[in-house]
């Protein structure tokens, strides 16, 4: 299945094994995962509760959307706008320049077409419609952040992509070209060509794998972007670690931050953030504007679809956080984004059409890799 990618071998994989986040068979993360920010009296949700448990796990409509290549035609008056474009997929406009993070427009993020969670929110602009992008960016393989189809689009275009080490080995196999892909360790950078802009790989506490032999194969990190007036951090997915403090250290202040909500449970405190440790990571960072991503469009767990978004807020306020939550499509720049309204309730408070079709129906079998646990 050319979906689940490629390992490494030869240069790609020396260049991997003489990190020092290698370990064995596998990249570690630098802190060991411990139980301190999971709920050992919660079990692991088992492949029955992704399925069938929760209670509102999908909005009864679509969310409202915003076809935004108007806004992208127009420059951005302050050299810094972000347009989310559901889960972790976001264009960054940075002095110019156009960066795409963990591209994701297939219909399931799964190996499979037919089974595995389903999008149940539309892109708000076709692949084929986005404009000229400067950059790509993949912080991890898991199939919600690297998507099959959509790197096979975006291969034809040749654009540079940078993303943690391995996982070029997938970019490669789908059809970007060598010289194309950037792999990068912990605290490396990559210069984009003729411009005044960077991208880091930072710590993320995580790990990785698209199928069942292939845990921990590739690295997983947060980024850093940066150009001569801005600096935005992406978290890719993580969970709470002090490594945030010593980005802030290194690489802050950050103009815009974007952390994780979503697909959260109790069990998974040291792999996902979720909104309350969101907060906590957002200080450890130092701050800054506060675009919360990774929710949205698919479910990945049990907890209600809305609760990530309505646990920020209301705990934002309390704490002075700059929230910035745009419609998806969107275009905002952070310096000048308006107070947060809940824009997202009003999808499950207006009436909806009854569907006469049953709903659809979805057996994963037994061996199915599920890398979001």
């Amino acid at each position: 299945m050319k979906s689940l990618g490629k390992k490494a071998d030869g240069l790609r994989l020396e260049r991997m094994q003489a990190s020092p986040l290698w370990s064995g068979n596998g990249f570690r993360n630098i802190h060991p995962i411990t139980p301190g920010l999971r709920d050992l009296a919660v079990p692991h949700p088992s492949m029955k509760d992704f399925i069938c448990g929760g209670e509102r796990r999908k909005p009864l409509g679509l969310l409202p959307a915003f076809d935004p290549r108007e806004s992208w035609h127009k420059p951005s008056d302050t050299g810094l706008r972000a347009t989310w474009l559901g889960h972790s997929t976001v264009l960054l406009e940075i002095d110019g320049l156009r960066v795409l993070t963990d591209p994701v427009w297939g219909s399931r993020v799964s190996p499979s077409k037919l089974v595995g969670p389903k999008r149940f929110q539309p892109v708000p602009v076709p692949l084929a419609a986005m404009p000229h992008i400067d950059l790509v960016l993949v912080s991890h393989d898991h199939y919600d952040h690297l998507d099959y189809p959509t790197i096979r689009e975006l291969a034809k275009r040749q654009v540079p992509f940078v993303t943690s080490l391995g996982v070029g080995a997938h970019l490669q196999a789908w059809g970007v070209a060598a010289e194309c892909i950037h792999e990068l360790d912990w605290w490396e950078t990559y210069t984009l060509p003729h411009a005044d802009l960077s991208v880091s790989a930072t710590p993320s506490q995580h790990f990785s794998g698209r199928g069942l032999k292939d845990r921990n194969a590739t690295l997983w990190s947060s980024m850093v972007i940066r150009s001569a007036r801005h600096s935005v951090f992406f978290s890719g997915d993580t969970g709470l670690t002090s490594e945030f403090a010593t980005i802030a250290q290194k690489m802050g202040p950050f103009d815009l931050v974007m952390l994780e909500v979503g697909a959260f449970h109790p069990s998974w405190g040291d792999i996902h953030l979720g909104p309350e440790n969101a907060l906590k990571a957002l200080k450890l960072l130092g701050g800054g504007a506060f675009l919360p991503v990774h929710w949205g469009t698919f479910s990945l767990a049990m907890h209600a679809w809305d609760e990530p978004v309505e646990t920020l807020l209301k705990l934002a306020p309390e704490q002075g956080v700059q929230l910035v939550m745009p419609r998806l499509g969107e275009a905002v720049e952070p310096s000048r984004a308006e107070i947060v309204t809940p824009w997202w309730r009003d999808v499950d408070a207006r009436p909806q059409k009854v569907s006469a079709e049953p709903p659809e129906e979805e057996t994963l079998p037994k061996a199915m890799p599920w890398p979001f646990d």
